[in-house]
């Protein structure tokens, strides 16, 4: 069979070798990281010095049905990045890009709240402002390559997400809020700017007018206002304590399954082709969906689909 870019496919293709030319096409279109040692970024000299930082943990679940979740476990300071969980984030993202089954990402807090941002004793020990640019590029990095995963991730906020934490909902593709929680913006109050991407990531979400008065007036978003101006995509009940209810974990896969059902290659294949579309030129994204398209054209799902739907209805 002749693929969309000239090359020869057999109906013998196997689902293995379709999904390794996706995923190296996915490593050639997003290696992920803004900043490298051109920028002067040295990751393991900033990684050296936010493990001086213990406590907490970020914890990574990876689900037969393709469907991970990543929990953000600090509860005694409200699941607040200390500076080894921001070290656990990205090799928690590193083991997700290895993933090649993923097909979606639950990213949740422990106990009850999202996440409250830094740990503020992190946060003065390295006040100064050469290392703050450096932890503010390692978690650039390491959350644009959490948004650049090939897979579709929806953040789960429960409690409150503020701060870095309300930057860590835009590093996801959707965002579910359980009634009674706030996503805030707070860096003003602490005489800052988002610096973990979140003020670019949110321009795109509710476009500049909302992200102006966010930032601006450090507004507590509830899931009303959420849903009025696109940072929420969903609102969930907090489940009563009655046998059989939903836990909000539960409702959040309900909700993310009708995204990821089917082979891992076409939902990782259409993760590829809108995120070339959001951040690419039309002309690279064209020929980036281009190339996507001939990983799956003749592939077993399309194949299957060709032989069940024989006439159109």
């Amino acid at each position: 069979m002749l693929r969309q870019d000239g090359t020869v496919c057999s109906e013998a293709t196997t689902p293995g070798v379709q999904q390794q030319q996706l995923w190296s096409l996915g490593k050639r279109q997003s290696s992920g990281c803004v900043y490298s040692s051109t920028h002067g970024f040295n990751p393991e000299e900033i990684r050296e010095k936010l493990q001086a930082f213990p406590g907490g943990s970020i914890d990574l679940l990876k689900q037969e049905s393709g469907v991970a979740v990543l929990t953000i476990n600090n509860p005694s300071r409200m699941n607040a990045f200390s500076g080894s969980m921001m070290v656990d984030l990205e090799e928690r993202v590193s083991q997700l890009e290895s993933w090649t089954d993923c097909k979606g990402l639950i990213v949740q807090g422990a106990a009850g709240t999202f996440c409250s941002g830094s740990d503020l004793n992190a946060v003065r020990a390295i006040s100064n402002p050469q290392d703050g640019m450096k932890m503010c590029m390692f978690m650039q990095n390491a959350l644009t390559r959490l948004l650049r995963l090939p897979l579709i991730s929806v953040a789960l906020v429960e409690g409150r997400a503020l701060g870095g934490g309300a930057e860590l909902t835009t590093a996801c593709d959707f965002r579910l809020l359980a009634s009674g929680s706030v996503i805030q913006f707070v860096h003003k109050h602490m005489g800052l700017v988002p610096g973990w991407g979140g003020a670019a990531r949110l321009v795109r979400v509710v476009g500049s007018q909302n992200a102006l008065k966010l930032l601006g007036g450090a507004v507590k978003v509830d899931p009303g206002l959420g849903l009025q101006i696109g940072l929420a995509d969903g609102v969930l009940e907090v489940p009563q304590a009655e046998e059989g209810a939903d836990t909000l974990l539960q409702q959040a896969e309900n909700w993310l399954s009708q995204y990821t059902k089917g082979p891992a290659p076409v939902i990782q294949a259409v993760k590829k082709v809108v995120l070339s579309g959001r951040e690419l030129p039309l002309s690279e994204a064209l020929r980036t969906e281009k190339d996507v398209f001939g990983t799956v054209w003749g592939g077993p799902a399309n194949l299957q689909a060709l032989a069940s739907k024989s006439k159109h209805k």
